[in-house]
């Protein structure tokens, strides 16, 4: 069994916030491979299923970024797992936006979510480091990484969360260069979205949807609509 985690605050006001990369990540996961129903486990929300042959539980921690670790470490003892079991999926201030790289080990790099599991489990786990990038300055990225993805960020991010769903057999069986390699050919956003991509950024948009979907407030806009009039 693994435990993929996905980072982000809690809350409709945080939904589309670049911070929130991971949760939206782990919730195009669930819904390309239909996960079972969200359940309220270890100061988070949970969802099992299989990709492929391997079990999966995707866990999206209710503890703010800062306590991440918590919710990590409460998975990870319940079901007598070492770290390695873990994966995280994290924005990442120092790659290009729409980049995605794994990376198993290493320091935090500063990353509070990265940080507290480092503090609740170790260093021995698998990050998958999703690029949001950099506002150009430090003193900016507080307020950065805490506002939403601007309007014409959303056909490659997207098609980046498309493609690591898409890849996501490989990772689970543990190739993490081929999973990489895999999201590298999908992921072409670089070169203009082609036709031929329209379905793929379509399909992956309406995952993104759902996603947010139980943190917005109810009312009478479609789904969709209400994604849309996030970036108005």
């Amino acid at each position: 069994m693994q435990i993929w985690t996905g980072l982000g605050n809690p809350g409709p006001q945080y939904a589309m916030n670049r911070h929130n990369v991971g949760f939206m990540a782990v919730d195009v996961i669930a819904d390309m491979y239909d996960f079972g129903p969200v359940q309220k486990k270890f100061s988070g929300w949970v969802q099992e299923g299989r990709i492929g042959s391997e079990k999966i539980l995707l866990l999206k921690p209710a503890t703010f970024m800062n306590e991440s670790g918590r919710a990590a470490g409460e998975a990870l003892r319940f079901y007598k797992l070492e770290p390695d079991a873990l994966t995280v999926f994290h924005d990442e201030l120092d790659l290009a936006p729409g980049k995605c790289r794994a990376k198993t080990t290493g320091g935090h790099g500063g990353h509070n979510g990265l940080r507290s599991i480092h503090q609740n489990i170790g260093a021995e786990y698998t990050r998958i480091r999703l690029g949001i990038g950099h506002p150009g300055d430090k003193e900016l990225v507080p307020s950065y990484v805490l506002n939403d993805f601007a309007k014409s960020d959303l056909e490659w991010l997207a098609l980046m969360l498309e493609s690591i769903a898409g890849a996501a057999d490989l990772l689970a069986y543990g190739d993490t260069i081929g999973f990489m390699n895999k999201v590298a050919m999908r992921s072409d956003w670089e070169k203009g979205v082609k036709p031929s991509n329209k379905k793929k950024v379509l399909k992956a948009k309406s995952s993104l949807d759902k996603s947010i979907k139980n943190l917005l407030e109810a009312d009478d806009r479609t789904s969709f609509q209400k994604l849309i009039d996030r970036f108005r």
